[in-house]
């Protein structure tokens, strides 16, 4: 299925049904007074959080969406049906926005949250509200109100614990598959990942957290090169960034020189993201020699000056997962200690 993360909607909340002018009609009752009901109130349109979603695909097809209108009301004081609200499946982490004012309407995270986003219209009054001691025989009633409409921007933001952040060919895509159940593309050419990829990491049976593998920046990202910057939103979310650097690349670039494309293109996009703590993750060392290894990974943390901490990895033979993964639970037990 392909991924969409953002989409345009319009919804319309149904009209309120007008009320009724009528009057009791009986054989030997010839004053029988009014007896019009109200109408029923429009249904309104409701977003709902779900779980088992995690696209927007169907809004790209569908873009708009009615309420059912209220019935109008009827004589003998008979009160029109209420027209039914629809609910609008999001999947978990959908930002929604009035498109027309770029306000914030809500952020739906729970399963099952739900949001209002247009009121359905109010009933109208039936005659019979406007019978008194002077006017036994009103013809007035009042019509049911419009219900809301809103022209809505639906943006998806997915939730993850853990970002992965690296050049293409990084080793992110096999990193995640190594550490979790997530079934990614792999292969030896840039942008093999197209689309955010989720995958949950267990520990153990009380502790997991979920890793999002975004397609690889480059430089100018930023500014609108590649595809990697399309998708640096959904890291808003995350609460620790991996910086995933290959420490031996292909097109002979320096690794250190690659961190700083990556610092510089977050920074550029969004100085909070660059903000968020991260670990370095120097990932491919099964591509040097064993004694090799350990001086060639001190000397770019210290061309990069990196104080925070730093894990040397083989996605593909593992080297060194164990001991990332294990940090990364031990990063978010102590944030919820301290929290």
């Amino acid at each position: 299925m392909k991924f969409i993360d953002e989409v345009k909607v319009r919804v319309e909340a149904g009209k309120g049904g007008d009320g009724c002018l009528s009057f009791r009609r009986e054989k030997f009752i010839p004053f029988g007074g009014p007896n019009g009901g109200d109408g029923g109130d429009g249904g309104s349109v409701y977003f709902e959080a779900d779980q088992n979603l995690n696209t927007l695909i169907e809004y790209r097809f569908e873009p708009l969406h009615r309420a059912e209108k209220g019935q109008h009301g009827m004589g003998s004081e008979c009160t029109g049906r209420g027209g039914k609200s629809i609910y609008l499946k999001v999947p978990l982490g959908t930002l929604i926005f009035d498109s027309d004012n770029d306000e914030l309407l809500g952020d739906l995270t729970e399963p099952g949250q739900q949001l209002m986003v247009a009121r359905g219209g109010r009933h109208g009054l039936g005659n019979i509200h406007f019978k008194s001691s002077t006017n036994r025989a009103p013809r007035k009633t009042t019509p049911g109100h419009p219900g809301e409409a809103r022209n809505l921007r639906l943006e998806l933001q997915v939730l993850a614990d853990v970002g992965l952040l690296g050049l293409p060919n990084a080793g992110k895509s096999t990193l995640i598959s190594k550490i979790s159940a997530a079934k990614v593309k792999i292969a030896d050419y840039p942008f093999t990942t197209l689309n955010p990829q989720l995958g949950v990491v267990r520990i153990n049976e009380e502790t997991s957290f979920v890793v999002a593998d975004l397609p690889g920046l480059i430089e100018g990202a930023a500014g609108g090169a590649g595809l990697g910057v399309k998708f640096l939103k959904h890291l808003s979310r995350t609460h620790l960034l991996l910086h995933v650097v290959d420490v031996m690349p292909v097109d002979g670039s320096n690794p250190v020189e690659n961190v700083h494309i990556i610092s510089k293109e977050l920074a550029d996009y969004a100085p909070e993201l660059a903000a968020k703590p991260s670990f370095l993750v120097l990932n491919k060392i099964d591509l040097l020699v064993p004694e090799d290894q350990e001086n060639y990974c001190k000397k770019i943390v210290k061309d990069l000056n990196w104080s925070g901490k730093v894990f040397c990895i083989s996605g593909v033979s593992g080297q060194g997962l164990k001991e990332l993964v294990n940090a990364i639970g031990e990063y978010f037990y102590q944030e919820k200690e301290d929290f």
